[in-house]
């Protein structure tokens, strides 16, 4: 029987991926797959990549560990320690220093001074972003910390939950904000741990949130721009709107920007600015999946449904104006007879959007700004505080299921989306091991867009073919995990099955997020995947070939976050490459010791690559 990794591969090359002459090549040995409890303790990588026909050894190196220091400075600030509005060191249950090992994505950039700095995240609540000074080694490229420390984002009412992230073209940190805050649930009184934990930073209990937090300070793209280690400037960008925000991606035009929606039932965002560099005011829209193939990963059009222009200084104003019942009138939905489903009421809107348990929802736009009729200000206020659900009410689709990483491809002009996992909202009124039509809580209430016939729970990797002003015009897949099932060949009897991997081994596993190296035909997914594999991987994908080369493993219950790729920095390209939270997504009980359980910021070193 063939492979069923190669019939995925020929299958993607099939729906739109063209084979182009590219200057540059690379070509990696293979990581192996984890095996013995040593392996799966260890970060495993590619001995070596021949790069543009000459081989180099390669190996990841890191630059610091969650909790280290900076080495000329040993005695500063621990690399992902928490601190509140006040700068006070945020203290854990038994009063040590709080350090967050959910290091995220991590930026290289030049200072306005010429030094050299990397700016990181850390994906907790309350977030953190840490600036740390690099030295550069000119004959090797090895990176080490001078000094490090966290960016002050008191003057924003603090950061949530920082992500994945990129670099703008003209050479600035652009953060986020993940898993935006339900603001129903501050009108409700139900306000989740998870949101509540926020509190912290305001020096409260988390049974204050209500009280000492705003929903709406949160869930927006953040450029960072560093002058030196002294100063950097730290600025959220309302005018983009607020989603479960795992990336901002700009364009080569320097005015759009893609904007990637994490979670259940979200949506795909484009955001134009008014002027090149400058994001702080715009027009919004929301991607509109018009199917074309219900089958694999499914395959369709775009349209793009206008949300409206604001700037950041009228958001600002409104987040500190209006709350979700100054927004929205809701009611319940009525189930009208036997039978038949849930409906909304004449008036209201009809959503299912962004709630991992489906949420059926109805609504009406309020008379926001209460000027005696509902006009274009009300919509974009809407547009803004509540940018998923007005998405929703305007007809965009918001049926993704865990929707990440996004890169562009400038040799075909593409870009390319991860989605962890195909469930959910994108199948029709189905779930992975449900039957057909059996299941309606990700599609009742809404449109019904995405209507693939099978689940995919290790998720795809897809494409957008751009038009000359960005727009993404076409969407579908080019490479998808392969689930450990009868449906794909495999058994108990396979040579890959191991009991433990519910995605095959020799392809990816709920792909998180990615980067394309330009000019060499490559693309590099990285894995966020629990049970899909039991250590996570990083990829290289080569376009044409369709050709997957496993590149580095993770230890146990490590996420591998923030791959990004860097062609020339003073003759040296670099991969960046972060694991995440080790021992803290699942085999909690391997864990022998606490330091296991520092989170690595690394990269990988080449040749400059800048074909």
């Amino acid at each position: 029987m063939e492979s069923p990794i190669k019939s995925a591969v020929v299958l993607a090359l099939t729906m739109g991926v063209s084979t182009i002459s590219l200057a540059g090549s690379i070509a990696f040995s293979e990581a192996p797959v984890p095996r013995t409890d040593a392996e799966k303790r260890s970060i495993l990588t590619s001995d070596q990549a021949v790069v543009d026909g000459v081989s180099v050894s390669i190996d990841y190196n890191t630059i610091l560990r969650s909790g280290q220091t900076g080495t000329l400075d040993p005695n500063g600030y621990r690399y992902g320690q928490l601190y509140d509005s006040n700068g006070q060191p945020l203290t854990a249950e038994d009063g040590s220093p709080y350090l967050s090992n959910d290091n995220d994505f991590a930026s290289l950039l030049r200072g306005t001074d010429g030094k050299f700095y990397m700016v990181s995240h850390f994906e907790s609540r309350p977030g953190a972003m840490y600036l740390t000074e690099l030295s550069q080694d000119p004959k090797n490229g090895l990176l080490t910390a001078l000094r490090t420390r966290p960016l002050d984002f008191s003057s924003l009412k603090g950061g949530w939950v920082h992500c994945a992230g990129s670099v703008t073209p003209w050479g600035t940190h652009l953060g986020s904000e993940e898993y935006e805050p339900d603001a129903k649930q501050w009108r409700d009184g139900n306000i989740t741990d998870y949101n509540a934990a926020m509190a912290t930073y305001f020096g409260a209990s988390p049974d204050d949130a209500g009280s000492v937090m705003n929903p709406y300070d949160y869930g927006y793209a953040v450029e960072v721009k560093v002058n030196d280690f002294g100063s950097a400037t730290v600025e959220k960008h309302y005018a983009m709107g607020r989603v479960a925000l795992e990336l901002g991606y700009v364009m080569p035009d320097n005015k759009t920007v893609y904007l990637t929606d994490d979670g259940t039932n979200v949506g795909l965002y484009r955001f134009v600015a008014n002027e090149p560099g400058k994001l702080d005011m715009g027009a919004l829209w929301v991607a509109q999946w018009n199917q074309k193939s219900a089958s694999g990963a499914g395959a369709a059009n775009l349209n793009w449904i206008y949300l409206g222009w604001a700037s950041s200084e009228q958001v600002r104003d409104w987040i500190n104006r209006y709350r979700f019942t100054d927004i929205f009138d809701e009611v319940e939905p009525a189930v009208l007879a036997e039978g038949k489903k849930p409906s909304c009421p004449e008036g209201f809107t009809s959503i299912n959007a962004g709630h991992e348990d489906g949420d059926h929802q109805c609504l009406k736009l309020r008379d926001i700004n209460q000027d005696g009729a509902i006009n274009w200000m009300d919509e974009n206020i809407a547009s803004r505080l509540e940018t998923r659900r007005w998405a929703a009410m305007q007809g965009g689709t918001t049926e993704f299921r865990k929707m990440e990483g996004i890169t562009f491809d400038p040799d075909r002009n593409q870009l390319y989306l991860a989605l962890s996992e195909v469930d959910r909202g994108m199948l029709d009124f189905s779930r992975a091991d449900r039957a057909p039509a059996s299941y309606d809580k990700y599609d009742i209430g809404g449109p019904n867009h995405m209507r693939l016939a099978q689940a995919n729970v290790c998720g795809a990797v897809y494409a957008m073919n751009l038009d000359s002003n960005y727009t993404a015009l076409g969407i579908h897949p080019i490479v998808a995990g392969i689930p450990m099932t009868m449906d794909y060949g495999a058994s108990a009897q396979s040579p890959e099955y191991d009991g433990t991997n519910k995605c095959d081994v020799r392809g990816i596993a709920n792909p998180d997020n990615v980067t394309y190296m330009p000019g060499y035909n490559t693309l590099i997914i990285g894995e966020d995947t629990g049970s899909g594999h039991q250590n996570d991987m990083i990829w290289s994908y080569n376009l044409d070939a369709g050709t997957l080369t496993r590149i580095q493993t993770t230890p146990y219950g490590a996420e591998t976050t923030s791959p990004y790729f860097y062609p020339n920095i003073n003759g040296f390209a670099y991969l960046m490459s972060v694991v995440q939270h080790p021992y803290g997504e699942s085999d909690a009980d391997k864990l022998e010791e606490a330091g296991q359980l520092s989170a690595y910021t690394g990269y990988f070193v080449f040749p400059a690559m800048n074909k």
